[in-house]
């Protein structure tokens, strides 16, 4: 991965619908290369897929909770069976597995407080679990899908 690549997966995380000629021209290319340099960096896996961000509060989902969860037991069975229960859930927006006191840590996205609990219900109801433990974000003051390209390997 050079300059180059780390300036156009800068502009895609900015706008992947940015069109082919300006990222082209801010990198100092033509627009085949740029495509061909696209391309590659999709085939080699840099690129996973093109998204849209959506506004959760014009979707009625301006809560976001923070659940931590201490596991009922630490066997594969147990391990298989929730995440088979939580990954379908969709107020489930990221599903980590963590060290230290917390064996996982959710963000959940709802549109409020009764929805939060009708949410923690399934899903205790789905799975036994020691602890579940839920911070709510009182403010979103940094949220970004864009990763620090900084630290990408040259290839």
């Amino acid at each position: 991965m050079d300059r180059i690549d780390r300036q156009i997966l800068d502009l895609l995380q900015q706008d992947a619908e940015r069109p082919m000629a300006e990222i082209a021209e801010t990198v100092g290319l033509s627009k085949t290369p740029c495509w061909r340099r696209i391309k590659a960096l999709e085939a080699a896996g840099y690129i996973r897929r093109r998204v849209a961000l959506l506004d959760r509060d014009r979707l009625n989902l301006g809560v976001t909770a923070f659940v931590a969860i201490r596991a009922a037991r630490h066997d594969a069975d147990w391990l298989r069976r929730f995440h088979e229960a939580v990954a379908p859930m969709p107020e489930v927006t990221e599903f980590y597995r963590m060290s230290g006191d917390v064996d996982y840590l959710l963000r959940v996205v709802v549109p409020d407080i009764p929805a939060y609990d009708a949410f923690y219900r399934r899903l205790i109801g789905r799975i036994e679990l020691t602890d579940v433990s839920s911070s709510f974000a009182m403010e979103e003051i940094k949220n970004t899908t864009a990763l620090p390209l900084s630290y990408a390997r040259a290839r």
